[in-house]
């Protein structure tokens, strides 16, 4: 692996950059991204920013992100993606970022995932609550002081990757990372809010409906929340009003796993897993083909419903010995 500062001086000699975000993204990758793209510019490096999907509306509040497109613009030297831990990750993007890596485009990935597969030729992966801290140890080395949007973008990712500072990875590199981007005008309040707090009338109408819902199996440790299409598309909801509803099991004392799986069509579920510790839902998630964190990972499931639960009772019994 390489060091930060290696990334740094392989980042400085590029002419321009494409910094891809992962599938389904969220504040993490779009900030910390962002704050890249502005620092490389401050350096006088073209860049800009792409992601395969739409990137949620939710995260429309900082400046430029309504802007993000899904395939480039520049035709850029290197290609440095952005908290993503596998070229799967990519999505659609995937194509056009092998056939930059094949004709011999430097690429650099910036990363906080266990499961990182170390894809790129230039990697500097370190596990943290959020890749935003990753991140800004990169624009420091780079020499560029954080300016008011940068630590915007910086805070966003932060906030977005540790639960608002709860999680058990958050240490006190995170709180160092964080204080620098309060000293550079980073609103925490209002991050907080656009992220967390924030839903309309529909959204919230539709996480009542899910949460009272709530699947429990292994003597109440493991919950999983189901969000049907319908509960969606009736109320005119993209797939992006789900984020957040895997968080609220983890309240309820007896559980140690929450599941929500979002219906993407009929036998397919895309599955956001999280734990308070005792079982490592990164183990879960890679018996499925996915994975992510100890204490938070992603992956599909496929087949009738009641099987999927059955598996997910397997496997985190397994993981977890429950």
């Amino acid at each position: 692996m390489n060091t930060i500062a290696e990334i740094a001086s392989i980042i400085k000699t590029l002419k321009s950059a494409v910094i891809f975000t992962h599938i389904r993204a969220d504040g993490d990758t779009i900030g910390g991204a962002m704050a890249l793209c502005r620092a490389m510019k401050k350096l006088g490096i073209p860049s800009e920013v792409v992601n395969e999907g739409e990137v949620p509306a939710k995260l429309f509040f900082l400046e430029g992100v309504d802007k993000i497109s899904n395939k480039p613009a520049l035709d850029g030297e290197g290609y440095i993606c952005i908290d993503t831990s596998d070229e799967s990750r990519l999505g659609e993007l995937q194509k056009l970022f092998s056939a930059g890596a094949r004709k011999g485009k430097p690429t650099i990935n910036v990363d906080h995932h266990v499961s990182n597969t170390r894809y790129c030729k230039y990697n500097f992966v370190r596990e943290r609550a959020s890749n935003c801290e990753n991140v800004a140890e990169l624009i420091k080395e780079l020499g560029v002081e954080e300016d008011k949007l940068i630590a915007d973008y910086l805070m966003m990712g932060m906030v977005t990757d540790s639960g608002g500072f709860s999680h058990r990875d958050v240490n006190g590199d995170t709180f160092r990372a964080a204080a620098t981007a309060m000293d550079g005008g980073a609103d925490v309040e209002r991050i907080t809010y656009e992220i967390f707090k924030k839903q309309s009338k529909a959204r919230a109408s539709m996480y009542a409906g899910v949460i009272s819902n709530l699947r429990y199996f292994l003597n109440d440790a493991l919950a999983v929340a189901l969000v049907p299409q319908e509960a969606l598309a009736s109320r005119g909801l993209g797939q992006d009003a789900t984020e957040g509803i895997v968080d609220f099991a983890l309240s309820i004392d007896t559980v140690e796993v929450s599941v929500c799986l979002m219906e993407v069509k009929a036998g397919q579920y895309k599955a956001s897993l999280r734990s308070k510790g005792r079982v490592n839902v990164n183990e879960v998630a890679r018996s499925f083909g996915g994975g992510g964190h100890v204490l938070a990972s992603g992956c599909m499931f496929f087949g009738d419903i009641e099987e999927v639960y059955d598996r997910l009772q397997f496997a985190v019994a397994q993981a977890g010995n429950l």
